[in-house]
């Protein structure tokens, strides 16, 4: 008599693989969308919305994997582990904008901040190398400074008791050290002529640019450093200028105290 056996099928389940596609497939999009713009072969709306199509595909993996993983814990299926995998991707895609989003939303609307918004440091190279789709090199004038006043009380000059070539010497090596482009850097003159460094700053990841213009100016007590940094891009700069400015003026501060 010959026995049969029994076959057990075990299901896996379609929404567990599926979202761990959407997850995998999220990350060369993401890479992308930064390297494309770093290089060039992209302007900044079309590499905007190739970075907003990566984590939104991260997203929708992340919602499906959290589906498949309570359905497979459930019903028995195989697949939890694709599902997990797929969360754990989708948080590691969407955890760092996501926090500098949130951060954002809750700042005004700026795209340029400036340590003297009476007047601020101007542009001059910046100007001839600007696209000609960036945003405007002027500044927004006494609404833009009245909201930075109120959004960042503590934007303000660093007054040096170094001369103005000994600080503009600090100045010049900070930015280098932070490795920013260089455009001109026009040493002061003693009373006769303020110094001017203007430089492009990119950001770590999708390599957005910000213009950068630092002026020293001769005072009775030594010299003042103003900062203006403006996005080249886009419409709310999610606090990045701000931070950049007091960095540098931190910095700057703390390096005068040491000498």
């Amino acid at each position: 008599m010959i026995r049969r056996r029994l076959y057990t099928e075990e299901r896996f389940s379609p929404l567990a693989r599926w979202s761990f596609r959407l997850a995998l497939f999220s990350l060369p999009v993401v890479a992308l969308a930064a390297l494309l713009y770093r290089t060039g072969f992209l302007d900044f709306q079309p590499a905007l919305v190739t970075l907003a199509t990566g984590l939104g595909l991260a997203a929708i993996a992340g919602i499906l994997g959290t589906v498949a993983f309570f359905i497979t814990w459930e019903t028995g299926w195989l697949g939890i582990g694709r599902a997990m995998a797929a969360v754990g991707i989708a948080v590691l895609v969407l955890a760092g904008p996501a926090a500098v989003l949130a951060r954002g939303m809750m700042l005004p609307p700026l795209t340029d901040i400036s340590t003297d918004a009476a007047d601020p440091p101007r542009f001059r190279s910046l100007a001839l190398a600007s696209p000609r789709e960036a945003n405007s090199l002027t500044y927004g004038g006494i609404d833009n400074a009245a909201v930075q006043r109120m959004a960042y009380p503590g934007i303000k000059p660093v007054d040096l008791t170094a001369t103005p070539e000994e600080a503009f010497n600090t100045v010049l090596a900070l930015v280098q050290k932070r490795h920013w482009t260089i455009l001109d850097a026009v040493p002061p003159r003693g009373t006769r002529r303020d110094g001017q460094i203007e430089a492009v700053a990119v950001s770590p990841i999708m390599g957005f640019r910000s213009n950068v213009s630092i002026r020293i100016r001769p005072t009775a007590k030594g010299a003042r450093v103003d900062v203006r940094s403006a996005s080249r891009y886009g419409s709310h700069d999610l606090g990045t200028n701000s931070e950049r400015v007091e960095a540098l003026m931190a910095d700057l501060a703390a390096e005068r105290r040491h000498r």
